[in-house]
């Protein structure tokens, strides 16, 4: 005989891990926060960060996601942000998360009021929930091969560098196409940049990000 369960959820304490690079961007430099994809980290994440054109000027903050697995290939710690399981609750999580850890990097590291948010992959979503919903919507946004979490596309939102390859088998050209659709009614400011390659940062995109960047700074 079968019998049915009841599911209950508690909230509890955890822990959240983030990298910073000063580079030659001390007190009072502008604040790029960062998010990785899914099955990465955030010393990966940071690696890229680091090859937009013009970053030194920026204090870089790479947030690790609050859920660490193994990859079994390799061994190495790897995060996610979340799964389908318990959606709305890591939502909320995440978002409390990068609150506290914008609030905790301007009490150390004492950055200028320029904030630019980016994601790439399971971490577009990311950028978009810290930009709606934190408390520090920031002067940009910069988005590469994920799309828009429903649950902020009623927002507002900064200005918007939106990044897909031609290849990319994840967020495909049908999608881009309703992140823009989305955007333009809303009235949100976007630069669409579309290159050669696949789930994956690009030079070109990076050109972008970098000219991306030294907007936002200088409008700020």
């Amino acid at each position: 005989m079968s019998r049915d369960h009841e599911e209950n959820w508690l909230t509890t304490i955890t822990h959240g891990r983030y990298l910073i690079d000063r580079a030659s961007g001390g007190e009072g430099a502008p604040l790029l926060v960062g998010f990785h994809g899914y099955g990465e980290n955030a010393e990966a994440h940071l690696k890229k960060l680091r090859r937009i054109p013009g970053v030194d000027g920026w204090l870089l903050c790479a947030a690790g996601a609050l859920h660490p697995f193994y990859n079994t290939k390799t061994g190495e710690v790897i995060d996610s942000w979340m799964t389908s399981r318990g959606r709305e609750q890591a939502i909320d999580d995440n978002v409390t998360y990068v609150s506290r850890l914008v609030s905790d990097v301007r009490r150390r590291y004492r950055p200028s009021d320029t904030l630019v948010w980016a994601g790439f992959s399971q971490g577009v979503a990311m950028a978009y929930r810290a930009a709606a919903r934190c408390g520090f919507r920031g002067s940009g946004l910069i988005a590469l091969a994920g799309d828009v979490p429903p649950d902020v596309a009623g927002d507002d939102l900064p200005p918007i560098l939106l990044g897909r390859g031609t290849e990319d088998p994840l967020y495909t050209e049908d999608k881009m196409a309703a992140d823009l659709e989305t955007f333009g009614r809303l009235g949100v400011t976007v630069e669409a940049c579309v290159f050669d390659g696949g789930h994956d940062w690009a030079p070109e995109f990076w050109r972008h990000a970098g000219e991306f960047l030294e907007r936002a700074k200088n409008a700020s």
